[in-house]
């Protein structure tokens, strides 16, 4: 079960019971637009990323290596689209877990993720044979 997702109203809702008992109306509206405020800088930066996103293609990263290196365990699937710019090539059938993404870069090597309900398990990343050679 994912509590984050479980843990925000609670919280916002102790925050505005906790807001009405000590400052009524105006502690009310202080919270809510907090909560809002919130809430409206998470779609922002959603559609930010998406936007971006659209205008790549799907699949594409700059650098596999450069992808490989900034991964991180447990990080979300939109961080993952953030730091690629680009939607990732998916390799399994839409709602099926986990989840398999690929990006390649221009010297097809490609970072392959697998995310286990939204969440970065693990990553692969691949170098075709002689990729090494051509580095100075």
């Amino acid at each position: 079960m994912n509590w984050q997702k479980i843990l925000f109203p609670i919280l916002a809702g102790v925050a505005l019971v906790a807001a009405w008992q000590g400052y009524g109306w105006g502690g009310v509206a202080l919270v809510g637009g907090a909560i809002v405020m919130y809430l409206l800088l998470h779609f922002n930066r959603l559609m930010h990323v998406i936007k971006k996103a659209a205008d790549r293609p799907k699949g594409y990263v700059g650098s596999a290596v450069m992808l490989n290196a900034k991964l991180k365990p447990g990080v979300n699937l939109m961080h993952v689209m953030a730091l690629t710019e680009s939607l990732g090539e998916p390799l399994t059938p839409e709602g099926a877990q986990p989840e398999i993404f690929r990006w390649t870069d221009r010297s097809q090597s490609s970072v392959t993720c697998e995310f286990a309900r939204g969440k970065l398990v693990k990553w692969t990343l691949y170098r075709p044979p002689g990729d090494e050679a051509a580095a100075p």
